[in-house]
């Protein structure tokens, strides 16, 4: 038994585990100890949520740096919420009671206090965000030796949260740069319930490091999971207060209401703030008429942190039940006690959303149990076709039966031109290293990681553009240093952070903080805000403040809904289900009767061969099954490839569902051809924006010039090589179909 990785651990672990009543260590912690004890590679724990990930990743490494103790910070915890971070922060500090090992949490809300004494003796676990790391690399640049020279392990948590985006190849970035602050390469932990693919994963995660990954397979057990999928009709906001409306309406709350009330803890997740809000107000109206106690909480990113807090305290509260709706800041791993139902507001956008969701219910050994609530807009008699699908209901069955059929999740796509980043590290490193030669800031930034396709001269391009902005300022001896208008940007705390942020307006009742908005109503209207209502007193412009009073009624919360691009894989499914006459056993008997209609409209429209629609007169549309990018890219060759030749007029539609247009010239028949040929002769997709054309989609990318931000929209946010590939496997249509 000696040879257990039990006997392994510290004395100080030994005893935690034992009086906590563990019975064993759960398989993903005794693979992780023999990888940490056992080899020198980095560690990949991809299990699924509540398989003690977290416990997996410290039992070893606390073990060793109690065993031989660091000088300076041993590990250094990664996490992308302050709250979670404030979780695992009590958690650790529960565990490290009776060892020597402090541990500190670092970010906004910490005082300065607590901080201080870091500084002050440097030694343990370190947890922080990356914009709290980001503020340490510029501002704390004499600390960082004494604070980081001896670290041996470096842990990310919720790594699928990381992985694609900006804020993950910062987080690489910064790993990168602080490595020239410690005397080994320290290794690195990765933690995640929802990955795709391993091997990208396992790139990332070793991403300017010569160290092998180590991702132990471990079977979770199989999971039993329990799904309900319900189907409304919801009026257009503008459609009035017309009592059919209100009907439709109040069943679909009071459908949420049955389904959370049953229960003693459940969350509700929605795609954006507004729905949250919406969904609790009217929860909590429900049971104010019925006179049953308001159980209901708001949980986002717009809620002050003590509502949050308080949010998340009634929902460990063994004693009392309560129901939360949140949005992505309740899907990662923030602990939160035992749930036992999920409800969702339409569909996830992808199916690593859905199962992060469905993973935060179904603790110690319970079934998983979700209920969706999808939802549209009632199709009217001269609605087109494309508008008579319900594509919210057909995207939740696809995501649901992508992952039962084969846990297939998405996998994330490599960016290669990461220009709002580039700009963000140049100017993070000047702010830090002070005045640099060109070279020797090329030389800096261009070996990070992110940027390995970007080359010497794109590089000089936005040195160039910088310098003639005043961003850079070249000094007389050449050198580079922060310009007066850089600084305005790099001074700011705001800085910090990679993702866009908007300066929302604080609402206050008296003394006490409720959150914030983006644009307040004039004093005396209303607004929705943490599930109540409230009105206007004043508003402070220059300070961004609004002071409120708590009123009854409902409103309108005022957010939009957050977007998300969805995968190929799942447009396909959709339309699998959508020809197939497989049924579904967890639908219930509204989606049943909805998916019964649209499937009989598939078969009148033979949509099984047809992508291309004559909608009548000089109206026609496309549905393509494709994901947001090749959409995107199909788009935009209508717009700019073949419009003159057909006399395309008009393009819209709904992304990445369908697209309509008026087309003056030719029939079906010669728009597939066009295309075809199109897609064949373009080269880059630089060709599908227009002469001047510069999105800018990142945070930063307003200071980045025209040619660079052109690259990286044609290079990352369109795919000419898949939708040529796609294109030839649509069946052509029949030639007798011509406009007249």
């Amino acid at each position: 038994m000696t040879d257990h990785p039990f006997y392994r651990l510290a004395p100080f672990i030994q005893e935690y585990i034992y009086e906590h009543g563990w019975t064993e260590l759960r398989a993903v912690q005794v693979e992780a100890c023999r990888a940490i004890f056992g080899t020198h590679g980095h560690l990949l724990l991809a299990t699924g949520t509540a398989s003690g990930k977290t416990e997996a990743a410290f039992l070893p490494v606390l073990t060793l740096l109690h065993e031989n103790p660091p000088h300076t910070i041993g590990a250094l915890y990664i996490g992308p919420l302050k709250a979670l971070i404030n979780d695992q922060f009590f958690r650790l500090d529960d565990l490290l009671k009776e060892a020597d090992i402090p541990v500190w949490h670092w970010h906004g809300d910490v005082p300065q206090s607590h901080k201080r004494k870091l500084l002050d003796d440097p030694r343990g676990v370190l947890q922080i965000t990356p914009e709290s790391l980001e503020s340490m690399l510029i501002n704390r640049r004499t600390y960082l030796p004494r604070l980081f020279e001896d670290l041996r392990f470096v842990i990310i948590d919720e790594v699928h949260a990381f992985m694609g985006s900006d804020r993950g190849r910062q987080v690489i970035c910064q790993l990168q740069r602080l490595s020239r602050f410690t005397r080994r390469s320290p290794r690195r932990i990765g933690l995640s319930a929802t990955l795709g693919d391993y091997s990208l994963a396992e790139a990332w995660l070793a991403s300017g490091t010569d160290r092998q990954v180590v991702t132990p397979r471990v079977e979770d057990g199989q999971q039993r999971i329990r799904l309900a999928v319900e189907h409304f009709y919801l009026p257009a906001e503008n459609a009035g207060a017309k009592q059919l409306g209100k009907d439709q309406t109040d069943r679909y709350y009071r459908y949420l209401f049955d389904c959370t009330r049953a229960r003693e803890k459940c969350l509700v997740f929605a795609n954006s703030r507004g729905e949250t809000e919406s969904v609790v107000a009217a929860m909590r109206d429900i049971a104010r008429r019925e006179r049953l106690r308001d159980i209901y909480h708001v949980h986002h990113g717009s809620i002050s942190a003590p509502l949050r807090e308080a949010a998340e305290a009634a929902m460990r509260d063994p004693d009392m039940p309560a129901v939360c709706a949140a949005t992505v800041t309740l899907e990662l791993g923030i602990d939160i006690g035992q749930l036992e139902r999920i409800a969702q507001l339409r569909s996830p956008f992808s199916v690593s959303s859905f199962v992060q969701r469905l993973g935060r219910s179904g603790r110690r050994g319970a079934a998983t149990e979700m209920w969706f609530a999808c939802s549209e807009t009632p199709p009217r008699p001269k609605d087109t076709l494309p508008a008579h699908v319900p594509w919210d209901l057909l995207q939740a069955i696809a995501i649901i039966q992508l992952y039962v059929e084969g846990r297939w999740i998405e996998p994330i796509a490599p960016t290669c031109y990461p220009m709002s980043l580039l700009y963000h590290q140049t100017m993070s490193t000047l702010a830090e290293m002070g005045e640099m030669s060109p070279p020797a800031l090329a030389q800096r930034v261009l070996t990070l990681p992110p940027f390995q396709q970007v080359s010497q001269e794109d590089f000089r391009t936005l040195l160039l553009h910088l310098i003639e902005t005043d961003h850079i300022e070249r000094m007389d001896e050449g050198g580079l240093i922060i310009g007066l208008t850089g600084e305005k940007t790099v001074r700011n705390f705001r800085f910090y952070a990679v993702f866009p942020d908007n300066e929302e307006f604080v609402v206050t009742d008296g003394s006490t903080q409720i959150g914030s908005i983006i644009m307040p109503p004039p004093p005396g209207e209303r607004f929705g805000l943490a599930g109540f209502t409230w009105e206007v007193v004043d508003i402070d412009v220059d300070r961004k403040i609004v002071s409120a009073k708590r009123v009854g009624g409902r409103v309108q919360a005022s957010w939009a809904g957050a977007g998300g691009d969805i995968h190929t894989q799942v447009l396909e499914r959709m339309r699998q289900v959508l020809l197939e006459d497989t049924e579904y056993p967890y639908l219930q008997a509204g989606a049943r009767e909805r998916v019964k209609e649209a499937r009989s409209l598939a078969r009148r429209a033979h949509l099984d061969h047809i992508h291309f629609l004559a909608l009548g007169g000089n109206a026609y549309g496309v549905l393509p099954w494709l994901g947001s990018v090749a959409y995107r890219t199909l788009e935009r060759m209508l717009r700019y490839c073949i419009r003159d030749t057909l006399g395309i007029r008009n393009v819209s539609g709904l992304c990445p569902y369908y697209l309509t247009f008026q087309m003056q010239e030719g029939s079906t028949r010669q728009l597939y051809d066009q295309l075809l040929r199109a897609s064949r002769s373009l080269s880059t997709g630089e060709q599908l924006l227009s002469p001047d054309e510069a999105p800018r989609l990142q945070k930063y990318d307003e200071f980045v010039p025209t040619p660079l931000l052109r690259k990286a929209f044609s290079s990352d946010h369109l795919d000419v090589g898949e939708l040529r590939a796609k294109l030839h496997t649509w069946q052509a249509p029949e030639p007798d179909t011509a406009h007249q």
